[in-house]
């Protein structure tokens, strides 16, 4: 029996790097795309099973049809796809250029589109697909300084919840992680910039960050990977958000 594929976006580090091992750990053979090849590579060396580099940049509008179609020829249909790629900035309102504001709805929010909308097909002719999209705790609350990168993953909920309730009798599943802070790369920029802002120390910045989850710390990349493999696994989950916040926001 041909092991199942799967597709990993911003697969070079922190969350995508966790799950793309987990599942060739599991038995997948795991696609990787991102835009640095370095890293990449670096994260297929981890990985046991068979891997497929693909370097691109996931908010070119034809990236998704090029990458699928470079899974397809190497490793056939996509059966597990975590949306996973994207960023996030800061700002106050007002000073959020419209730049900015396309620059957010670009990767969190049109490029998993672009990506869904391209798995779909295949994984409802062969009756099976799992769809993750990595989210955030900004996909169900609004904080300060944050407004378009908050407004696209309430967008990307959204669009999780639509597409799950489109294919529910189809074997296809899409849900959400949705993660707090969490202590990737991405969470190493925010201590700077608040670092910068604010004249707090890394140490201090840190703390501020920790407090945000009633836990008291942030959140794990294997903790977050969990939840995605539980997507994975469970056939019976589809259409939500699950949170991973340490209790920030409770549903």
């Amino acid at each position: 029996m041909t092991s199942p594929t799967a597709l990993v976006t911003g697969a070079g580090r922190g969350i995508g790097r966790a799950i793309a091992v987990r599942l060739s750990q599991q038995g997948h053979r795991v696609a990787l795309t991102a835009r640095s090849a370095d890293q990449l590579a670096a994260v297929a060396a981890d990985c046991p099973g068979e891997t497929l580099v693909i370097p691109a940049d996931i908010t070119d509008a034809d990236s998704a049809h090029r990458i699928f179609a470079a899974v397809e020829d190497a490793l056939g249909p996509v059966d597990v796809l975590v949306l996973n790629a994207g960023s996030a900035t800061s700002a106050p309102l007002p000073r959020v250029t419209d730049a900015d504001w396309s620059a957010q709805l670009d990767v969190n929010l049109t490029a998993p589109f672009r990506c869904l909308r391209r798995a779909i097909p295949s994984m409802k002719e062969r009756g099976f697909g799992r769809i993750v999209a990595v989210a955030s705790m900004a996909s169900k609350i609004g904080e300060p300084y944050i407004a378009a990168y908050t407004a696209a993953k309430h967008g990307l909920l959204g669009l999780v919840r639509s597409a799950a309730a489109e294919l529910a009798s189809t074997g296809v599943t899409v849900n959400a992680v949705c993660p707090g802070y969490v202590d990737t790369s991405m969470t190493a920029a925010s201590i700077a910039a608040i670092t910068d802002k604010t004249g707090r120390s890394p140490e201090a910045a840190r703390a501020f960050l920790d407090a945000k989850q009633p836990i008291g710390r942030l959140i794990t990349p294997e903790e977050v990977t969990d939840a995605i493999m539980l997507c994975v696994n469970n056939s019976g989950i589809t259409g939500q958000g699950i949170n991973v916040d340490g209790g920030t926001v409770q549903s």
